[in-house]
């Protein structure tokens, strides 16, 4: 779907741009988030689909507090398609740290699309929150996301053994962290 209204912030990377949502991408969003992999790899929980008026409130709601959380559209450069979302949330002023987040819609991904989305969020986070360290939580058989991740400059910092139970069996959950003096070095 590609956007009809034009968002006046923005943050361009090589292949993708962080923008606002706008009303325009909620059917979208609701086609992503409801794709069984897309959400098999998102939420620990029972996977159940969301509602058209699910995504219209989280919609309303977006941006209410971005002291603590904010979530970006991200859209491609050439096409200016909306293909998945990505942002921030839990932020701990006090010790300078916050959690991250991203998803892709699947016929975008393996594209290198998610990893210079991330790369921008982490540009963000660093260069105008002026935090000290991202983190994130990834399930052990998303081998696609910890590779992008890595990609990034997140190591992995821990492992949550067999705390997810999907498709009949137990995986771990992985624990990635990115500190700003480390961002700054492969920057």
């Amino acid at each position: 779907m590609t956007t009809q209204t034009t968002p006046s912030w923005q943050l361009d990377g090589k292949k993708v741009r962080l923008r606002a949502y706008c009303k325009e991408d909620i059917p979208t969003v609701l086609g992503y988030i409801n794709d069984p992999e897309v959400k098999n790899n998102l939420s620990p929980g029972i996977a159940l689909p969301y509602r058209l008026e699910d995504e219209q409130k989280w919609y309303e709601n977006l941006g209410r507090d971005p002291e603590q959380s904010y979530s970006f559209a991200i859209e491609t450069l050439d096409t200016k398609n909306y293909i998945g979302g990505c942002g921030y949330n839990r932020i701990d002023w006090k010790n300078s740290h916050a959690i991250v987040g991203i998803f892709i819609g699947t016929q975008w991904q393996n594209k290198d699309l998610g990893t210079d989305a991330m790369n921008l969020l982490v540009q963000y986070i660093f260069s105008e929150m002026s935090l000290n360290k991202i983190a994130l939580n990834v399930f052990s058989f998303n081998a696609r996301a910890i590779r992008s991740y890595e990609k990034c400059g997140f190591k992995i910092e821990g492992t949550l053994r067999q705390q997810i139970f999907r498709n009949g069996q137990f995986h771990d959950e992985i624990a990635m962290g990115l500190l700003r003096s480390e961002w700054l070095k492969i920057k």
